[in-house]
Parts: structure tokens; C-alpha cells; sequence
């Protein structure tokens, strides 16, 4: 199973499940109005855009259900916000726990974010969080995913030209923060 927690509009899910038809994806959000139109089109019939391979839940990382311990083998979080995005970004620990709960053992975790202290200012002072260098993923970050059980393989940050990747992702953010955008783009890859 494939989990993509903070799915928005179920975008990224939806064209996954098409692409993949022997996959099941869960597409998780803690926003109902958000999940709502692509849930009813999820579930009609196939002839009609409707896959079978797909549900949509809606939950907050703090509240995951514990149907969902140990079912994802892949688990995604594409530009989250709010106590999600506190949490992916600033390593912490206590809930990164509960994003390990839902894994199998070596699931592939895929953290893609974005600020940018002059438009999202007032959500960085919010959260707390930090501009996010090389030096502060590794000395701050990553270790919080270690003490929640994930292994980072990968992580960087990439300037706006090298944003190529994003291509990949298949998301309504990720088309829109591309167009006219200085922002950097932050990646972790981790194994459960």
C-alpha cells in the first residue's frame, strides 16, 4: 500500500491509482472539504473515472487510525502544512512516531516541502521552524527522524532551477508553487 499523508485534493493519489491499477493507494487528510470531491469520484464506477485502488481518509497525523499500523510500504507527504508540516520539518520525534506506526519494516518515506520566509512568514513564526540549510537537516532534523525509527538516505534542499523532480510528483501544489517562484525546495528520503 502507498500513503500520502496531507493529500490535499487527492491529486497525486488519484493519478497514482490511475497509472498503477495493481497498487492500492490511501490518500490521508485532516481537511474533509478537501477530500471530498475526490473521494465521490474515486468511488464511482470505473467507466465513469471511478478506481477501485484508492480510499480517502480523513485524519490528522496526530490521529491516525490503527487500522493503518504496519500497512504502508510507501508513504508520501508532499507539501504539508500546519502541525503536519511542524512536524516533517522540524524532525519531531513524538510525531514523526506516529508516521512510523503506519509503516512495514524498510517502507520508503518521501518528504517534499517548501518555504518561503517572505510569503509563508507568518506560518514559519507560527511553527517555529527554521530556514532549512544542509546544516540544519543534518545537525537538527534528521536526528529526530532517527529517534522516531527512519533511516535518511537522502535529504537536500534545491533551487528553484532544479526543481525538474517536481515533474514526478503529480501534485496541484507542486504545479503551482513552480510558476514564478524563487522558493527553495526541500527532500528527505527515509526507510522505516
Amino acid at each position: 500500500m502507498i500513503v500520502d499523508i496531507g493529500t490535499g485534493d487527492g491529486r497525486f493519489v488519484y493519478q497514482s491509482a490511475k497509472v498503477h491499477p495493481d497498487r492500492f493507494y490511501i490518500g490521508i487528510d485532516a481537511s474533509h472539504a478537501s477530500l471530498e470531491k475526490i473521494s465521490q469520484k474515486s468511488q464511482r464506477k470505473p467507466s465513469k473515472g471511478g478506481l477501485p485502488n484508492t480510499l480517502f481518509i480523513q485524519a490528522s497525523l496526530e490521529d491516525l487510525p490503527p487500522e493503518l499500523n504496519g500497512v504502508a510500504e510507501e508513504v508520501h507527504v508532499h507539501f504539508p502544512w500546519g502541525s503536519l508540516l511542524k512536524a516533517v520539518a522540524s524532525g519531531d520525534s513524538k510525531l514523526l512516531t506516529g508516521l512510523h506506526r503506519i509503516c512495514t519494516n524498510g517502507a520508503l518515506v518521501e518528504i517534499v516541502f517548501s518555504l518561503d520566509s517572505e510569503r509563508d512568514g507568518s506560518e514559519i513564526e507560527r511553527l517555529g521552524l527554521q530556514a532549512h540549510t544542509p546544516e540544519y537537516l543534518r545537525q537538527t532534523v534528521i536526528p529526530g527522524y532517527n529517534e522516531a525509527g527512519f533511516d535518511v538516505i537522502e535529504t537536500g534542499v534545491l533551487g528553484h532551477s532544479e526543481w525538474s523532480c517536481l515533474d514526478t510528483l503529480n501534485t496541484s501544489w507542486s504545479q503551482k508553487l513552480r510558476h514564478g517562484s524563487n522558493r527553495a525546495l526541500v527532500y528527505l528520503i527515509a526507510r522505516a
